[in-house]
């Protein structure tokens, strides 16, 4: 079977793609740097051809308002139609646990808008929310930094590691298509603030985390249910707490500043 990866190369893409080959399918990790645009469309039609599945993991290289929701629905769209042309019978997209309790960000209105055009499209579909990754918390954090402090909200969140989501993502695209959501967590819950505070010390970084109910998240203030699954979501099986013992780094790399923001999930 042939399945084509919409940023195949990104941290979940390449995790997914590995996996899928694994199990023997023929799997294109699609980019623009490999001529493949969802924007423009370059290279659609050809990448398409004899694709039974498409997983989109792409994302907007831009947090503004407008050029979020311009990247959510061009990409959709042209995206789309181009499965539709090719004939393809299962449209998987990665999006976010409480998308639809956050539209007060720019960001979550633009992931919303992806998933009206996949719902309203004749395609078979799954869609897939999962709450952040682990690997994101240190671009968190970077958010709430302020004067040599972090604060950041103290809402409940529930991380999950890359691996497990690559292996969601992996089942899913072996799947008959749900024609609804999947919701995707890790094992731990604890308040925002706490894993941050978490991963600082593991990277041994020394600045205070001050847990502030009305820190903003990407824009949006938080409550308990925001970024939190319901009953019935799928639970990976790495805990924060191993996740954070692999990460620590060296000591002679130790004090260094958490990454740059990337994506709210």
């Amino acid at each position: 079977m042939k399945i084509v990866v919409i940023g195949g190369t990104g941290l979940i893409g390449s995790k997914t793609v590995e996996r899928l080959r694994r199990r023997g399918h023929e799997v294109l990790a699609a980019s623009p740097a490999s001529g493949v645009d969802t924007v423009t469309g370059e290279g659609l039609a050809d990448a398409l051809e004899g694709a039974t599945v498409v997983i989109d993991l792409a994302n907007s290289p831009s947090f503004e308002d407008r050029a979020v929701m311009d990247f959510f629905r061009t990409a959709g769209r042209n995206l789309l139609a181009a499965e539709a042309a090719a004939g393809v019978t299962h449209h998987i997209a990665l999006s976010v646990v409480g998308t639809e309790r956050l539209q007060g960000s720019g960001y979550f209105r633009g992931k919303l808008a992806q998933e009206e055009l996949i719902r309203a499209s004749a395609i078979p579909y799954t869609i897939v929310h999962s709450t952040q990754f682990f690997e994101f918390i240190g671009a968190i954090a970077k958010s709430g930094s302020i004067d040599g402090t972090f604060r950041i909200s103290p809402a409940a969140v529930q991380p999950i590691a890359a691996d497990d989501v690559a292996d969601v993502m992996t089942d899913v695209a072996l799947a008959a298509p749900t024609g609804g959501i999947v919701e995707i967590a890790g094992p731990d819950r604890l308040p925002l603030s706490a894993a941050v505070e978490r991963y600082l010390a593991a990277i041994d970084d020394p600045r205070p985390v001050v847990a502030d109910a009305a820190a903003p998240y990407f824009g949006v203030t938080l409550d308990d249910r925001s970024l939190v699954p319901g009953d019935g979501a799928r639970i990976g099986t790495i805990r924060l707490a191993d996740w954070l013992a692999r990460t620590g780094k060296p000591a002679a790399q130790r004090g260094s500043r958490p990454p740059a923001a990337r994506q709210p999930a």
